[in-house]
């Protein structure tokens, strides 16, 4: 009975959704206020819905009803409890369930939070909203109900699969999804904006936060897709430029652009037919991540095995919401006003090459990424487009951007001294040059090329605290005076330079590890020892074990320095009973900000096993510099500037709610 009142739950979500995406536009045009209030009752009424559809989903899998189809293909009775859960979205049907409720928690936030927003805005950006909604929800009862039954019930499922069932993948989507489907707020006042005609400062304040928040989940969540697909597919590897990975990027590639175009048209009322489109252009490639990774057009351990009449309804959605947005674009855009000028040396110039910057970035990672598909597509062809072609171009692309950066805070709004920004950086240059060199002396050398990168990335951080320290004036003022005025700055700025900062970290992280990693593969017998990063890992043998849904081989190794046995490592082979799917459990060490990395192999015909070892220092920067991004965009996010004080417009009277519409 849940089940059905979870089915008829999602269908009065989509007559909420039609309703809402008709009744607010019509009394926005006729300035009815009756009609405008349907947008934010509507918009939470809608969001009780969904989150009353999805915890009846959840209830069944927590329960194992295998009367379920969704549950039965998709969980087993010997499951941990929390993969039950995370089971809920660790497949197609109860993926896009996630991906719905997420849009619409963000368009109750919208109806919640949008006080200070003009009613007409407030109407159409929650029709908007409404609109996708309507296409989800059509999507997900037509070709993907997660609610079908099966008569007579199975005894038990088939079980979820064996690589989701980790913490990282009940963490990593719904973080994905609060910053793919976040940018659809974006998205949404971007297309309100140009039916009203009007776009402003004060667009650019309200929108601001949204892609903050939206760009800070989306750190958050490709991070943690990294690391766990680092750990716990005994690769190695923390990023291979899969198609679907690139998916996730390019939204992020897109919205950072999108953030720093926002600060300039909120500062100077410039850029602003670019930041629409950039709004526009961000919520797109989201959707173009989630017909790529659904539409079976793609093979990848992240990608959802589907039919092609999922790709096929998913790619009409995204011709009618990327066609339709353009379409207006290209109709409204004409008439929208430039905005105000800049000279070339300014903080509008540096965010200007920051945007160009990183468009021709996402524009480079989107060929690589469609460039086989569309080949294939026309000519039956196959090629692959891998890691060499993306870290050439990507990398070449990024390198004057990591220059660039400590610039653009330290230079004035409208027309900035350059000369002035390069002499309160040369200290943090030469510092970074300085301790790259240092770094690379103390990692035993390497590529002469690696200490440019080292030192680019320590500049990033150095630059971060430079900014900092002048804005307090330490050295200039008093120490207390200083304390006083750093203190008393924004949390915007602290936001900022943990964001760059973080990157400059991530960066270091990414440097050190492609250029002084160490890889061994060996044979390796009860009682070898083998030499890796300045380490001595000594076989001790394998023991089975069987855990709650799985039996495993794992192999115990002691890890020794100087002489002395320092650490132990456990390095497994699974096998998953109900599915008879194995996988490889990487044992791993960390030791400071470098890991010790142990993956078993195949065993041999004389009774060893087969070994990978890596030595990886400093790889914890890569994910550590991404948390420190996301922890600054929570930071600017709290800047009370950003969530009250948007300027006000002077609104067309609208017609009392008691008033009969003419």
């Amino acid at each position: 009975m849940i089940i059905e009142v979870g089915h008829y739950a999602l269908i009065l979500a989509l007559a909420t959704a039609i309703v809402v995406s008709l009744v607010p536009v019509i009394g926005a045009r006729r300035l009815d206020q009756a009609m405008m209030d349907v947008a934010p009752i509507g918009s939470i009424v809608m969001f009780g819905l969904v989150a009353l559809s999805f915890s009846a989903l959840t209830y069944a899998h927590v329960a194992s009803d295998f009367s379920v189809a969704n549950v039965w293909e998709n969980s087993h009775s010997l499951v941990p409890l929390i993969y039950k859960y995370s089971g809920v979205w660790g497949n197609h049907e109860g993926s896009m369930m996630l991906w719905l409720l997420i849009l619409a928690l963000f368009s109750a936030l919208v109806a919640a939070f949008g006080r200070n927003l003009p009613d007409t805005l407030k109407a159409n950006v929650l029709a908007v909203q409404a609109w996708i909604s309507v296409a989800f929800i059509l999507f997900i009862l037509l070709t993907s109900n997660p609610f079908m039954r099966l008569d007579p019930a199975p005894a038990e499922g088939k079980d979820l699969n064996p690589v989701l069932q980790d913490i990282g993948l009940a963490i990593h989507p719904p973080l994905l999804y609060l910053g793919y489907v976040g940018f659809s707020v974006c998205f949404s006042f971007a297309v309100a904006a140009l039916l009203e005609g009007r776009i402003d400062a004060a667009w650019a304040r309200w929108v601001r936060p949204w892609t903050l928040a939206a760009w800070t989940f989306l750190t958050l969540g490709i991070a943690m897709g990294s690391y766990w697909a680092y750990y716990e597919l005994g690769w190695g590897g923390w990023w291979f430029w899969d198609p679907v990975e690139n998916a996730s990027f390019m939204p992020w590639l897109a919205g950072t652009a999108l953030l720093h175009s926002a600060l300039v048209m909120e500062k100077r009322e410039a850029l602003k037919i670019w930041t629409v489109l950039l709004a526009i252009l961000t919520f797109s490639l989201s959707l173009m991540g989630t017909f790529l990774v659904r539409s079976g057009v793609l093979t990848s351990v992240h990608a959802f095995a589907s039919d092609p009449s999922r790709g096929v309804f998913i790619l009409c959605i995204l011709l009618l919401f990327i066609g339709g947005a353009l379409s207006l674009f290209a109709f409204r855009a004409p008439r929208l006003t430039a905005g105000g000028l800049f000279a070339p040396i300014s903080r509008e110039g540096a965010l200007v090459v920051n945007n160009l910057i990183l468009t021709v970035a996402c524009g480079t990672v989107l060929t690589g990424t469609l460039y086989p598909l569309l080949l294939e597509t026309l000519t039956g062809d196959k090629i692959s487009v891998g890691p060499p072609f993306f870290n050439m171009t990507f990398g070449l692309l990024m390198a004057p951007l990591l220059v660039i950066v400590p610039f653009g805070p330290l230079l004035a709004w409208k027309r900035g001294d350059l000369l002035g920004a390069l002499q309160r950086l040369y200290l943090a240059a030469a510092l970074a040059f300085v301790a790259a060199v240092v770094f690379f002396y103390i990692e035993h050398g390497g590529p002469v090329l690696s200490v440019l990168g080292l030192a680019a990335s320590l500049f990033l951080v150095f630059g971060a605290i430079a900014d900092l320290w002048y804005r307090a004036g330490v050295g200039k003022v008093a120490a207390g005076v200083a304390w006083r005025r750093l203190a008393g700055l924004p949390r915007s700025a602290f936001g900022t330079a943990l964001a760059h900062g973080g990157l400059g970290v991530a960066v270091l992280g990414i440097v050190a590890v492609t250029t002084f990693e160490t890889e061994h593969v060996v044979q390796m017998k009860q009682g070898e020892v083998v030499e890796a990063g300045g380490y001595a890992l000594r076989f001790d043998g394998m023991k089975s074990a069987v855990g709650p849904n799985f039996t495993e081989e794992r192999g115990h190794f002691t890890i020794a320095r100087g002489g002395v046995d320092i650490a132990d490592v456990w390095s497994a082979k699974r096998l998953y009973t109900a599915r008879q799917m194995p996988t490889t459990e990487a044992g791993i060490l960390t030791f400071g900000l470098s890991q010790l990395y142990v993956s078993l192999g195949d065993a041999t015909d004389d009774g060893g096993i087969v070994v990978r070892i890596w030595w990886k220092p400093f790889i914890l920067c890569i994910w550590g510099g991404a948390v420190l991004m996301a922890i600054g965009g929570f930071v600017s996010l709290s800047d009370r500037r950003l969530r009250v004080g948007a300027p006000r417009r002077k609104a067309r009277p609208a017609r009392p709610a008691m008033e009969p519409a003419e």
